[in-house]
């Protein structure tokens, strides 16, 4: 039987595409000009989505602007570069880079390190010992080439996406929770000899968010899950790679990400920023723990 022009039937059944991003499929529209959108151009108003053209007044609608600020999925404020603060974190990470290859003496300082070892090491002091910065500065800090490459990548795959969905004070703050919360595990349960650097705690803590807003949003979640279980078994099988960095990461960004996008409206920067202060406090928790141990 000859097949009519218009098409198979799989093809009636098939979701539109967001008319900005016409290689993503969506089922939600925009609720002023009906628009199919993705989650990246999904805007929160008082009642459903709209695209950002009707957010600007720009449709061609012959709508005006909302009269409330635009925000996003999450509640945060809608940024006209939606991508600039991973911009901002690939390039503090990639500085960061720069200047211990160009200065080697300076990784020493940045690691994340519990307690240096007794002679004949020569003496470095670690967070047993008062530095808790090096909790921060680890997650910026990368010594192989590949390491950064890979960190960086999933970081622009990951970042950008989360960031459109969250706004960029929420973003960050999953980034900075979930990055300190792989620290704070690392130095509890590693070696207090062994040095750990690295984004990937926050990197996996990004991975957990993607997991959630994506069944949030009843999205195919196989991709992201399948890619996550690729990096969970290099976690465990390949040597010289911080499980706890990477476990304590992920636990912290299911959290958060759960919060972001499940909080009450009527509550919403409470429970969300509460629970970012929940997760930190356990940080500080397993800190003081550690230190103790060590001490």
């Amino acid at each position: 039987m000859d097949q009519a022009a218009g098409g198979t039937p799989q093809d009636a059944q098939r979701l539109p595409v967001c008319y900005r991003h016409p290689d993503r499929e969506t089922g939600i529209s925009c609720t002023r000009c009906e628009r199919p959108i993705c989650p990246e151009c999904m805007v929160d108003a008082s009642v459903g989505f709209q695209c950002p053209d009707c957010v600007r007044g720009g449709s061609g609608t012959g709508h005006a602007p909302s009269a409330s600020a635009p925000r996003t999925l999450a509640g945060g404020t809608v940024a006209a570069d939606p991508h600039l603060l991973t911009k901002i974190l690939i390039g503090i990470n990639v500085a960061v880079f720069v200047a211990v290859h160009v200065q080697e003496s300076l990784l020493n300082h940045l690691v994340l390190l519990g307690r240096w070892p007794a002679a004949p090491f020569p003496p470095m002091d670690g967070v047993a010992d008062g530095e808790w910065y090096r909790l921060v500065t680890s997650m910026f800090t990368h010594w192989e080439i590949w390491h950064i490459a890979f960190n960086m990548l999933s970081l622009w795959w990951l970042g950008g996406p989360l960031e459109a969905a969250l706004g960029r004070a929420r973003y960050l703050a999953l980034y900075l929770v979930s990055g300190l919360a792989g620290s704070a595990l690392a130095y509890l349960l590693a070696s207090p000899g062994t040095a750990t650097l690295g984004a990937s705690g926050a990197i996996f803590g990004l991975f957990g968010a993607t997991a959630v807003l994506m069944r949030r949003l009843n999205y195919d979640m196989r991709p992201v899950l399948i890619l996550l279980a690729i990096n969970l078994v290099f976690t465990f099988t390949w040597a010289n790679i911080s499980w706890q960095a990477h476990i304590g990461g992920l636990v912290a960004g299911v959290v958060v990400g759960y919060a972001m996008v499940h909080a009450p409206r009527e509550r919403r920067s409470l429970v969300q920023y509460g629970t970012c202060a929940l997760v930190l406090a356990v940080v500080v928790g397993l800190t003081l723990l550690r230190t103790l141990q060590l001490t």
